[in-house]
């Protein structure tokens, strides 16, 4: 049984090792509000979408979906595949929770499982305690959210050159995601390459270009997937290697 004691300390871990996070949250979600403006959303929109979505691409992948008023079933399809690889964090950090951790506690930590949050919960020693996590997420969180309607409110009041040049930053932000693992696999680096070359070539086409923005990316995304699983499958001993 862990003691009152052992929680707060375990909280306030969290907490320490959220806090770097949250202020690179609050810098990147305030792009994220600079392009939330732009379709028209409102701060306390912007807030609650973050506070519950929780994901940089999941959530622009949705702002795009919105602001080019497509079916909701595009929204749906989009955000599942921008946010995919969660499931798989998810998969690896239920192998560090203790097995009778209840189902209430399960579903708190998936909330919040982002690269980073992610990050920190899979390096604690097993069985990861649940308020740890809880510790980071009270910091991260909101703030994400704060960020996102600090750069609505921004959008609003500022001018137009400058919030044009802002929204260039989120694109900087995805680019920084994707720039370190394809530095450091080639496999990586050859599909990031065909993504760009697809996606201008999808915008060109004949058919293809006819279909709306998400649509396009949700085909693209499924199709080069699907040759890098059938390609270059990932080996059980890379999954050891990562220790995952």
């Amino acid at each position: 049984m862990k003691t009152e004691k052992n929680r707060r300390s375990a909280f306030l871990r969290g907490m320490r090792d959220g806090l770097p996070i949250g202020l690179g949250y609050l810098a990147v979600s305030f792009s994220l509000g600079i392009a939330a403006r732009n379709i028209g959303m409102t701060a306390v929109q912007g807030f609650i979408m973050s506070w519950f979505g929780v994901a940089s691409a999941g959530e622009y992948a949705a702002m795009t979906v919105i602001g080019a008023a497509a079916p909701y079933i595009e929204m749906v399809l989009v955000s599942l595949i921008a946010n995919a690889r969660y499931l798989l964090m998810s998969f690896a950090l239920s192998q560090r929770l203790d097995p009778k951790l209840s189902v209430l506690h399960r579903l708190l930590i998936g909330y919040a499982v982002t690269d980073e949050l992610f990050g920190i919960a899979i390096a604690q020693p097993k069985p990861l305690d649940p308020v740890y996590s809880y510790g980071s997420y009270a910091v991260a969180i909101p703030m994400w959210a704060i960020g996102t309607a600090l750069g609505v409110i921004a959008g609003n009041v500022l001018p137009l050159s400058v919030v044009s040049a802002l929204s260039v930053a989120l694109f900087g932000m995805f680019i920084a995601v994707i720039i370190p693992p394809a530095k450091q696999d080639k496999v990586v680096l050859l599909f990031v390459a065909l993504s760009f070359a697809f996606s201008f070539a999808a915008s060109r086409l004949p058919l293809v270009s006819t279909l709306s923005d998400s649509a396009r990316v949700i085909i693209l995304t499924l199709v080069l997937s699907a040759a890098a699983a059938v390609f270059f499958p990932v080996r059980p001993d890379d999954m050891e290697e990562a220790d995952i």
